[in-house]
């Protein structure tokens, strides 16, 4: 990176939106995946779109990779920088450009906060439900980048399902308006689709369009205690299978128990071999019908105890309990290797009884939480990278954990994306055609290669 280089990056977003200090680039070299880390050239910080869009052309001019960056919360080595590249980060454009009350629509800059943005839209009355487990920190356009799910993605879908339009930029720095603020919209191709889960790897996003929903009129959250992990995976396929669709349905092994007990006192059975943590909600007539269901589903399915939130504060102590799942599992070791393999509803117990073979067969510590009632589980390997006898045995197990997986039916990631971490896993799940035809397209719109590279199909 030449001097002159960076005195025109300084002239777009201004000297103190370019970082060119190694402790500022070394700051934006990894992401949360375990995966060794790339220092940029260079880290630049626009401040509105105009800024954006000459960066990302000023970028490609000089065929130098991109990666977007948000708050770098991803699991998947999606942020981690292309050798010898810039990182942009978005977090500086993060207003809220518009709530429409009467449409039921937001449109976004590319870093606003999850939890901000749906803290202010409770404001208004109305509810956005994408709840990715780092939303007190992770950025919209990260979430629309990852597809992001969240504990209420059971009933009220994902990421995908709330995007309306993405305006973002091409690798010429040329604005790119998908979608519309209306409830349908066949105006062209979906070009939307192509951003989300894209992990910026076909575009830059610059704005989005958000469906917002009228939140549910009552809830009812329970916690129930099984002496079993298999009594407990039966349990959530016993739940949809009679029909009902829990807000939430999360699941969490002993160890996960005992942890995060641990870490968050809050009064978990760490007697238990496992425990479902539910919300139904909805009609308060309808809240009240589908708990007693799922109260009488679960002590049918050999439930030990099954316990309702008597108040607010009980009920944001279960949910509290469960989002500290992951930090509570990280003080246990070094290092953590968190997956996010998915299986169809009705293989969960198959699934898990698989995970705890595993464990036994490659001698690693692995604690299971998740999304069970969507089948996205989080079988997370407590371990150390430094003990390279012990890490070997990891990714034996992380490669057998997706093989069955796959065999089941399910995918290498629910809400975690590929990003560098699963590319090599691709053509397992799909073909060699579907990565063929990818690489066709990111070949079309980004010639030079620079738009998050070797992201999701490699090289």
């Amino acid at each position: 990176m030449n001097d002159a280089l960076i005195k025109e990056f300084q002239a777009v977003v201004g000297k103190e939106n370019v970082m060119d200090a190694e402790p500022d680039k070394q700051a934006y070299s990894y992401d949360s995946a375990v995966l060794d880390p790339v220092i940029p050239e260079l880290v630049v910080r626009p401040t509105n779109s105009e800024q954006l869009g000459k960066v990302v052309a000023l970028c490609n001019e000089n065929g130098m990779p991109i990666t977007p960056r948000g708050a770098g919360t991803n699991l998947s080595g999606g942020t981690i920088p292309g050798r010898n590249g810039v990182v942009i980060l978005t977090n500086a454009m993060n207003k809220i450009l518009e709530i429409n009350e009467e449409d039921l629509y937001a449109v976004v800059q590319p870093g606003v906060v999850t939890a901000q943005f749906a803290n202010e839209v409770a404001k208004r009355g109305l509810f956005y439900p994408p709840d990715p487990g780092s939303q007190n920190v992770s950025t919209l356009a990260g979430n629309v980048a990852e597809n992001a799910g969240g504990l209420r993605g059971l009933k009220y879908g994902v990421t995908k399902d709330y995007v309306m339009g993405v305006d973002f930029f091409d690798v010429n720095g040329g604005l790119v308006k998908t979608g519309s603020r209306t409830v349908k919209c066949v105006t062209g191709f979906n070009l939307s689709a192509l951003q989300v889960a894209g992990e910026g790897s076909l575009g830059v996003i610059n704005e989005i369009i958000l469906k917002l929903v009228a939140p549910p009129q009552d809830n009812k959250a329970m916690m129930a205690v099984f002496d079993s992990i298999d009594k407990a995976s039966e349990t959530v396929a016993a739940i949809i299978a009679n029909k009902i669709v829990p807000c939430t349905l999360e699941l969490m092994d002993k160890k996960t128990i005992e942890l995060v007990e641990a870490f968050t006192k809050v009064g978990l059975p760490t007697e238990a071999d496992a425990i479902l943590l539910i919300e139904v909600d909805g009609h308060p007539a309808q809240v009240a019908d589908e708990a007693e269901k799922v109260i009488e589903i679960a002590k049918k399915c050999g439930a030990i105890d099954v316990k309702a939130a008597k108040d607010a504060a009980e009920r944001h102590n279960i949910w509290e309990a469960r989002r500290a799942a992951l930090p509570a599992l990280a003080r246990a070791r070094p290092t953590t290797v968190l997956e996010d393999a998915t299986v169809p509803r009705s293989q969960i117990p198959n699934m898990i009884r698989s995970i705890n073979e595993i464990a036994k067969k490659h001698n690693v510590m692995i604690g299971t939480f998740g999304h069970a009632g969507d089948g996205n589980l989080h079988p997370t390997i407590l371990c150390d990278r430094r003990d390279k006898a012990e890490f070997e045995r990891v990714e034996a197990a992380v490669d057998e954990i997706f093989d069955v997986a796959l065999s089941l039916k399910g995918t290498l990631s629910g809400e975690h994306g590929i990003g560098l971490a699963k590319a090599k896993w691709l053509e397992k799940e799909t073909s060699k055609a579907t990565i063929d035809y990818a690489k066709k397209i990111k070949a079309a719109v980004d010639p030079k290669g620079i738009l998050n590279p070797g992201k999701i199909i490699g090289a």
